[in-house]
């Protein structure tokens, strides 16, 4: 068993600044009405053209984010790998709804696969469909693309060829990249292109992997049968398996549509699937890999028993940890301190553009319960240590 106490690992490479800035930042976040407020507040200062960008990128940008460019990046990327951490760059403007901005992102993803060539610092690039693709073709191809008219088809062949494009470069680069999860009414679109790109890029190795939200109660159901079908077509199927980021818009859309949730019934039922779902995978290593995408505690240590009582080898690039940028340091620290595979994600873009995705971290962290707790009591508990070892 693991132990995720030891502060002083968890955060070497934070100064007393980063930790007090870090501090503030969850004692805010842990308010409903205080990111309900401070949502607001860059809502108007973006639309009133008020100069607030400086305040962003030293607070929650720097907390959160790797800078505005990947060069801007390569301070964070060298800082994590010299702690034995990876980063996965994560080009994180939303938002964006024409052919131009989608061209102009599948070339940005390009470069973080680019920039990951050859470099242990960077061992896997990811994207998000919608970040290429408009969101109404992926919800029209959900059902089939039979049903697309000839126009939809068009553009639905446009995002196949701009997420192919990805692809093809993962593979000649040797570099895996992840296609992230979105919501459920167009993942099964996601799912079908996922698994198409693996038909031709995964015959060897895990180099395109697609992302399964264990808090949706179809999915473990989902992964037996997606890793039966890679059996059948001798292809290797990568999973970066997470709980998920759309639960509550996805409970409300039920709702207001009037079709059952597919949501889990409890967090003990999410628990329960995604270390299932771990130990599925881990006893199909011979043709799955895994990055596991949790902030969870008890869950990296399951995947870290196994690893262990299977006798897997620690380095063994089929088994990755990653957590996000700023958050969870207790869990990424000691686990590469141990040895393991491990990897941050890293956002980064414009300040103005990032800021849905910032926003977004600060309703998840309000919502997910005793998580900004947790990271508050640790840094706490870390700034004493330090206070005592001065006055000692």
């Amino acid at each position: 068993m693991i132990s995720f106490e030891n502060t002083e690992i968890a955060f070497q490479s934070k100064s007393d600044k980063d930790l007090n800035r870090a501090y503030w930042l969850f004692k805010v976040v842990a308010s409903k009405s205080m990111v309900k407020f401070g949502k607001l507040g860059v809502k108007v200062a973006f639309a009133t053209h008020l100069p607030v960008n400086g305040i962003i990128k030293k607070t929650i940008f720097k907390q959160f984010c790797g800078g505005e460019s990947i060069l801007d990046c390569a301070s964070t990327i060298k800082h994590l790998n010299d702690f034995n951490i990876g980063t996965i760059l994560d080009y994180s403007v939303e938002g964006k709804t024409s052919a131009e901005d989608f061209e102009a992102t599948t070339n940005e993803i390009i470069k973080t696969i680019e920039a990951g060539k050859n470099n242990p610092a960077i061992p896997f690039a990811v994207f998000k469909v919608t970040g290429i693709s408009r969101f109404g073709i992926l919800e029209a191809a959900n059902a089939g693309i039979e049903s697309l008219t000839e126009s939809e088809s068009k553009e639905y062949n446009e995002v196949v060829e701009r997420i192919n494009r990805i692809c093809k470069h993962a593979f000649e680069s040797d570099v895996p990249v992840f296609i992230d999860a979105e919501e459920t009414w167009i993942q099964d679109t996601i799912d079908r292109i996922a698994f198409q790109m693996m038909l031709k890029y995964n015959q060897k190795k895990p180099i395109v992997y697609n992302t399964v939200q264990m808090y949706r109660h179809d999915r473990l159901d989902f992964l037996k049968k997606v890793i039966g079908l890679a059996k059948a077509e001798g292809i290797n199927y990568g999973i970066k398996l997470v709980r998920g980021a759309y639960m509550e818009k996805e409970r409300d859309r039920a709702i207001e549509k009037g079709y059952p949730s597919p949501i889990q019934p409890d967090k003990a039922s999410c628990d329960r699937d995604f270390d299932q779902a771990i130990e599925l995978i881990i006893d199909n290593l011979d043709i799955c890999a895994l990055c596991s995408g949790s902030h969870n505690e008890n869950s990296a240590n399951h995947l870290a028993q196994l690893i262990e009582k299977k006798q897997i080898d620690k380095t063994n690039k089929r088994i990755f940890f990653a957590q996000l940028l700023g958050m969870s340091d207790h869990i990424s620290y000691n686990l590469s301190h141990l040895n393991y595979n491990v990897a941050k994600y890293v956002p980064y873009g414009p300040i103005k553009e990032v800021m849905p995705y910032l926003l977004r971290r600060a309703d998840e962290n309000t919502s997910v319960a005793g998580q900004t707790g947790r990271e508050l009591s640790l840094i706490m508990k870390e700034l004493n240590r330090r206070k005592k070892k001065k006055t000692a």
